[in-house]
């Protein structure tokens, strides 16, 4: 029945102008604002719903993730406008002073941020992406 719906990740973010500040601005995604909140276009054809929800609470979980070509590169450059990594010490993650969790044949070389309403964002190495 839903084999042929066009289907799409959401999330919400507590203020939608701050939001839309950092993913134009501090990440360089396409994003345009509609009735219902922002819709974001990281490339090609994907599409990410971004709603403002007054009693938002950040997910304790990666939202979006961005495969990219370098990490370590990427993350010098968004640590350049701003951003912030993540760096996990725990028994299943584990990241280099950077935020760079660095792939150990379980997983992508992966390193994590948050936007400024709290939900958990990465850059993975996208020849690490199955599918």
């Amino acid at each position: 029945m839903l084999e042929k719906a066009n289907a799409f990740p959401s999330f919400s973010v507590d203020d939608l102008g701050r939001a839309k500040d950092f993913y134009t601005k501090v990440l360089g995604v396409e994003a345009v604002e509609n009735p219902g909140g922002l819709e974001l276009h990281p490339s090609g054809s994907a599409k990410v719903f971004v709603y403002p929800k007054k009693n938002h609470e950040p997910a304790s979980f990666t939202v979006l993730n961005f495969a990219v070509d370098d990490v370590e590169g990427t993350v010098k450059d968004l640590k350049k406008r701003g951003v912030r990594f993540e760096v996990y010490d725990l028994p299943d993650i584990k990241t280099d002073k950077d935020g760079i969790a660095r792939s150990d044949g379980r997983g992508p070389t992966i390193a994590w941020f948050k936007d400024p309403a709290g939900n958990i964002l990465s850059v993975l190495e996208a020849n690490g992406m199955q599918g």
